[in-house]
């Protein structure tokens, strides 16, 4: 009996010592997987998709319209001006991640409304067979759906979901996390950035790859999964990987036509052993904002969602990551600046014009994340809005450079209290938490800014200063004191534990008219129309169509996995229609385990066109 217990004891430290081998050498793997494993048995029980709508009691009506105004339609301002300016947009496609280069993501479309709304169905799906973290926002031009996952490029049809063409990219990834925010159009070119650091350009029509430029080294972690932006013959994208130890956030300009980058910009203080991709952009920042300890990297001020450009001013907005190590600020005692910022660069030269420091000091890993939007509200204002992970509403005035407001539009709890090592704190919203890769939307017709949010909560335990300092370059670097490694940006609160939010806010005023809640977070694109309705999707993949005006569900149904990617509504010629990214399914995220797919809504009279399947080439 003692030898058989003593066999099987050497057998089970046999397991696992060849479990952890295999887990140290298959690490990226094992996570992915096992993540997978457990989200499967998650979802069996998953609840099914719920929505709570209020409307806010102290809100104010916008104020009488000014002498010669016309008088309002249901659901608009009174402001002939800004009525006409929402009008005069008459645009059927969705050329951008965003739309429009200001990021604002509202539609001129009108056919489908309030009153017809219940009418929606699926027409058609296209299911790539991918297992993957789909995010990708969707493009709609010249008779084309555009979108990307992690290894692919695809072009369908945008009334039958049949495929056009696949462009695939075999590499290794920069880390475990297979995601891809999207594509960028312009002038018959498809661009696309990839998880082993590049930025590639496509022919529109065939899918042809036609150059490709290295702006990242995923050796060192970095990656390139932003949605790239693309105007005046230039092509916009940044690096990711600023939670890896040593990793700098940096910018490029490149050539649209040859893929040569015109210039490159550090977000965050340059080193003179730092490499270069391309010209130098002079910058004011030094490491004395930064305040490291000697042999200690600046780290951090990625940027891993989208970007932002005025056309009219020609400056590109960009939106920088947290600072590095996230959960120890001890170690970065300065502004850390421009983490946890939107930098302002001039577009043709790369130059800098400003700094908004959003998050002051960032200990919860609350990135400035989402794409920021320029918007003209009702009372003339050019306003630049944003909501970061940090769970607030922003607006800034952009003639003062003032910021007008700052909103909380999810839950907060224990905002200010300090991360110190073996002291577990619970905050909201979590390191997942807040808004994360898409932004604020601009209903142009009731001058209401549109957002959606996550409320998911993480307890941090933090590990101290000299365990943080050994950490080699190249590895994560959080500070969450586990050796659980799906816990690596802290411990999140349950699954199912959260929530989602849309919160609907005067732009002028930053006071809320109506918020609406859903009983899983809201991690997709909202799209405000024309026609009264607002489109988004949650984390549990249900669908809804609510009332701009009241925030009242006018249409729901769930239609796939996770809906954490693209919602865009376009007319390609045959009457409006929306599509939807579903099926995210990733590390950080416990959702369904489903393929990718896009699916096409439409009103229940147009005609039902049959499902598509990527699993071909």
């Amino acid at each position: 009996m003692k030898r058989a217990l003593k066999i099987s004891g050497a057998v089970l430290a046999a397991v696992v010592v060849v479990g952890f081998v295999v887990f140290h050498f298959y690490q990226d793997a094992a996570i992915k997987y096992g993540s997978m494993a457990v989200n499967y048995v998650r979802y069996m029980s998953a609840p099914k998709g719920t929505l709570t709508t209020e409307m806010s009691p102290d809100y104010a009506a916008p104020e009488a319209a000014t002498p010669g105004a016309q008088p309002a339609a249901p659901g608009q301002v009174a402001s002939s001006d800004h009525a006409d300016a929402a009008r005069a947009d008459t645009g059927t496609e969705w050329a951008s991640y965003n739309r429009t280069l200001t990021s604002n993501r509202f539609s001129p479309l009108d056919q489908i409304t309030g009153r017809n709304a219940d009418g929606l169905k699926v027409l058609c799906t296209y299911d790539t067979g991918e297992i993957t973290g789909f995010n990708s926002g969707i493009l709609e031009v010249d008779g084309a759906l555009l979108f990307a996952t992690e290894f692919n490029l695809y072009s369908i049809d945008p009334d039958t979901c049949k495929l056009n063409w696949r462009a695939h990219e075999e590499y290794t990834p920069a880390t475990p996390q297979g995601v891809n925010r999207g594509p960028a159009y312009m002038d018959g070119k498809v661009f696309r950035g990839t998880q082993d650091g590049r930025v590639i350009a496509y022919d529109f029509k065939t899918g042809k790859a036609l150059w490709q430029t290295r702006i990242a080294d995923p050796k060192k972690g970095e990656s390139v999964p932003a949605a790239p932006i693309a105007w005046n013959g230039m092509v916009f994208a940044g690096n990711a990987g600023g939670d890896i130890k040593g990793v700098k956030g940096r910018m490029y300009g490149l050539d649209a036509q040859t893929g040569t980058v015109k210039w490159e910009f550090y977000l965050v203080p340059k080193s003179p052993d730092d490499p270069s991709y391309g010209p130098d952009v002079a910058s004011p920042l030094t490491g004395e904002s930064w305040g490291v300890p000697d042999g200690s990297p600046i780290t951090g001020g990625a940027t891993w969602t989208s970007y932002t450009i005025d056309p009219e001013t020609g400056l590109l907005y960009v939106p920088g990551g947290n600072p590095a190590p996230d959960f120890a600020a001890s170690l970065r005692t300065g502004e850390n600046l421009y983490s946890g910022s939107v930098v302002v660069l001039d577009a043709r030269t790369g130059e800098f014009r400003r700094n908004y420091k959003i998050v002051p000091k960032d200990w919860h890993d609350w990135d400035v994340s989402g794409a920021p939007a320029i918007i003209t509200t009702a009372a003339g204002r050019k306003v630049m809005t944003l909501a970061p992970k940090d769970g607030h509403l922003y607006g800034y005035d952009l003639s003062t450079q003032e910021q007008m407001y700052r909103l909380p539009v999810t839950k907060m709890q224990n905002t200010d209290e300090g991360f110190e090592a073996g002291k577990s704190v619970h905050f909201c919203p979590g390191s997942t938490g807040g808004a994360e890769w898409n932004g604020p939307a601009y209903d142009a017709a009731n001058n209401l800014i549109i957002v959606g949010e996550v409320e998911w909560c993480t307890t941090v335990t933090r590990k101290t200063d000299k365990e943080l300092l050994a950490r080699k370059d190249g590895q994560t670097w959080g500070g969450e004191d586990s050796i659980n490694p799906f816990n690596t940006w802290g411990k999140p609160d349950p699954t199912f534990d959260w929530a989602g939010w849309v919160y609907a806010v005067n732009a002028d005023t930053g006071d809320w008219k109506w918020r609406v809640k859903s009983n899983y977070p809201v991690q997709s694109g909202v799209t405000p129309t024309a026609g009264g309705v607002v489109f988004f999707g949650d984390m549990g993949g249900n669908f809804y169509a609510l009332n701009a005006d009241t925030g009242e569900k006018l249409w729901g149904q769930k239609i796939g996995g996770a809906v954490g990617g693209g919602v865009i509504t376009y007319d390609a010629g045959h009457g409006q229609r929306v599509a939807a990214a579903t099926g995210l399914t990733e590390v950080l995220w416990p959702t369904e385990i489903t393929t990718a797919k896009v699916s096409i809504l439409g009103l229940a009279s147009e005609p039902t066109s049959a499902s598509a399947s990527g699993t071909g080439s």
